[in-house]
């Protein structure tokens, strides 16, 4: 018998999330690529339906939707305290190099920190092609689903942007619906998350009661604004990563408190690190000129722009596993995965591989990668350090 979320030591996941913290390169996309290989693949907390579904999911609520991935899977490993060790240890590392950076440790540059910054960007490729290509294998089984898919990837790339992505999925779970309506099977539960619906519903209740009541405290002068602008980003913006950008810049640039300049300098470090492109509000609200600043503003900062993505989450998951095993949820679901396979193969494209490969040294360097994930099964923290390195040296030779 297999012990309680409660029981499993939060350490594990800590442990677990720590390493993607120190490795995971390449933004949202490329994030859900390695916590399939960890946590799938090689760990098998989950089955490859279940950590589908939770990515369709995340995919929908508002929030930073790897990083509600990757707090879903330490709730589901060790209870809501796993939940957290996840998220500080795949935050934690981007967070600090950021601040850091705001006190003016500086960047990278030069011909090896941008030879560096290119094998980074290459790696992504590797990790995202290797997770494309084993969740279409599992999750477009037949005729219909892959019709889904390449359906779903010619719409996210016509239409774009963050609206784009959500319409995709919606009209994925429809063809699910009209298409995809076989018998109901019998999935494995997701492994519990500690948290009983009504505890779901309370998260419910804080989400809205701080989304209502931070702007009329932030009005009375509390030195609250501050968290109130980072939790109104991280509230209203769908699917995480870039699309954050234009909120943040409302939030932090037009009132005065960053500068553009500084806002873009440091928007250009946070592709220089591991880890969710989220971790951005601890280095604005370091350098944000108002009350409180410093540490205790980057702290401040970086859990308000992720507080609300994940109370919603919490609120939904302990509605999840019914909602999974009725028939109409499961062929909608068998549409939505689809369709996210297809939305993966459009981001593989943009910006993924034309913002990394340039030539053809750099399509040999992701081939390497590529090749270490599926063919030798190495570690997605070795693909890191291998393109990382040959992106050094393809930087030093001239081509």
């Amino acid at each position: 018998m297999s012990s309680s979320p409660e029981s499993r030591p939060a350490r594990e996941v800590f442990r677990a999330f720590l390493l993607l913290g120190l490795t995971a390169f390449g933004g949202p996309v490329a994030h859900l690529g390695y916590f399939r290989e960890a946590f799938v693949k090689r760990r098998q907390w989950l089955d490859e339906h279940a950590y589908a579904d939770l990515v369709a999911l995340c995919q929908f609520l508002p929030g930073p939707a790897s990083s509600q991935v990757g707090f879903a899977l330490g709730m589901m490993r060790a209870g809501p305290l796993g939940g957290l060790a996840a998220w500080t240890a795949f935050t934690l590392p981007s967070a600090l190099l950021l601040m850091l950076f705001a006190m003016g440790a500086g960047s990278l540059d030069g011909v090896v920190g941008n030879g560096l910054l290119q094998g980074l960007k290459v790696v992504a490729v590797a990790i995202v092609a290797h997770a494309v290509w084993g969740m279409a294998r599992n999750l477009c089984p037949d005729s219909q689903r892959a019709a889904i898919a390449v359906a779903a990837t010619l719409l996210v790339t016509a239409l774009g942007g963050t609206l784009g992505q959500v319409v995709t999925i919606v009209l994925g779970g429809l063809a699910g619906l009209l298409f995809c309506r076989g018998s109901t099977e019998a999935r494995p539960p997701v492994p519990g998350i500690g948290i009983s619906r009504r505890g779901g519903l309370l998260c419910l209740g804080l989400f809205l009661a701080l989304l209502l009541g931070l702007p009329m405290l932030a009005a009375t002068g509390s030195g609250l604004a501050l968290f109130d602008a980072f939790y109104r980003a991280g509230a209203l913006v769908f699917g995480g990563g870039h699309v954050v950008l234009p909120l943040l810049d409302a939030a932090v640039v037009q009132p005065g408190w960053v500068s553009a300049d500084d806002f873009l300098a440091g928007y250009g470090a946070a592709q220089a690190v591991p880890g969710p492109l989220f971790t951005f509000s601890a280095y604005l609200g370091m350098a944000a000129d108002t009350v409180p600043g410093g540490l205790i503003g980057a702290g401040l900062a970086l859990v308000a722009i992720f507080l609300p993505g994940m109370l919603l989450l919490m609120a939904a998951l302990p509605f999840w596993n019914s909602l999974r095993e009725r028939t109409t949820i499961q062929a909608l679901m068998r549409g939505a995965n689809a369709a996210v396979v297809g939305l993966l193969v459009a981001t593989l494209y943009q910006p993924v591989w034309t913002s990394a490969i340039l030539g053809p040294r750099e399509f040999a360097l992701a081939l390497v990668g590529f090749t270490l994930l599926a063919v030798w099964r190495q570690p997605a923290w070795m693909a890191v350090l291998v393109c990382g390195l040959g992106g050094v040296v393809l930087n030093l030779v001239p081509g």
